[in-house]
């Protein structure tokens, strides 16, 4: 079994996965990976806290890491994607990839005899989902009826993830942005399959009445080259105590991070009482364990 897209979990999958990750806080987690367990982190883009966190939960679990930039391996020299993931699942037995292309990571997989799980694609982070969701239960206590909007660049992997999962689990969305950046047409459409997302193009409208605020950098790894182009046009979609005053009194903040201050949110928002960033990211870490258990079970 592979975790690539918020697609390949259920509900009651997603759920399961969570049961987990509370069973490890609270240390009674009775599940342990095998003696010797090894996973490779292949990763064509930079990363910082996804790498961090992986190599710790495997650690944690009792595993070991073995971190490869795929641009000092062989796929740099032209070797296939779906060779690399053959001679790997004889060597390992789990990998986390990022890659810049979902569709390689679909032939990865595919080629695959150990689970794979995706570590950010250009379509999707449903790892991040997993832990932004597990990170909003806490702290509303519920998902089911928690209004959500995600605010900037609606059209990145982060925002889809996130859109499809929430939804799934009876949240709704509201996603907030220019409208020379849509929302990705296919999961908007899946999305609305399960549940509500509400577009809108002003931050009045977008955050009226909603639980969390959401935001993300409005410049997306690969986007670089129109950077000045996307900070113009995002700029009035600044998370910012003034945008807060439309949203629900006790809303509170997220972002994945890395987060750019004075972009797409201000410092004292970020650093302030109603941001739960900084719990969102410590979840990361909970929730990648809790993935590779799950995966570990269902491949046994």
């Amino acid at each position: 079994m592979h975790f690539l897209s918020v697609n390949d979990f259920s509900r009651d999958q997603m759920n399961e996965v969570f049961d987990i990750a509370d069973e490890i806080s609270l240390g009674k987690s009775t599940v342990s990976l095998k003696e010797g367990s090894t996973l490779a982190l292949l990763f064509e883009k930079p990363s910082t806290r996804t790498r961090v966190s992986f190599e710790v939960a495997m650690g944690r679990l009792g595993g070991r890491s073995i971190y490869i930039d795929a641009k000092t391996s062989q796929m740099s020299r032209g070797e296939p994607v779906s060779d690399t993931a053959r001679m790997l699942s004889l060597y390992v037995d789990f990998v986390a990839a990022r890659m810049y292309h979902h569709e390689d990571l679909v032939e990865f997989a595919n080629a695959s005899t150990i689970p794979v799980v995706n570590a950010l694609t250009d379509l999707e982070h449903p790892t991040q989902a997993m832990a932004d969701l597990y990170t909003v239960s806490n702290a509303k206590r519920r998902i089911k009826g928690v209004r959500i909007a995600f605010v900037g660049d609606i059209a990145q992997n982060t925002c889809n993830s996130l859109m499809l999962a929430a939804v799934k689990l009876g949240a709704e969305m509201a996603l907030v942005g220019p409208k020379d950046y849509p929302a990705n047409p296919e999961y908007l459409t899946r999305s609305r399959e399960y549940g509500v997302v509400d577009i809108y193009d002003t931050m009045e409208d977008g955050l009226a009445n909603v639980d969390i605020v959401y935001t993300d950098t409005f410049v997306s790894m690969g986007n670089e080259d129109e950077a000045e182009k996307r900070r113009k046009a995002f700029a009035k979609y600044q998370v910012n105590a003034n945008a807060l005053k439309y949203a629900d009194k006790d809303a509170l903040v997220m972002h994945p991070l890395p987060a750019f201050r004075g972009q797409e949110i201000t410092a004292d928002v970020l650093e302030g009482s109603r941001s739960i960033v900084w719990e969102q990211a410590k979840n990361k870490l909970l929730l990648e364990q809790a993935i590779i258990m799950y995966l570990s079970e269902k491949s046994m």
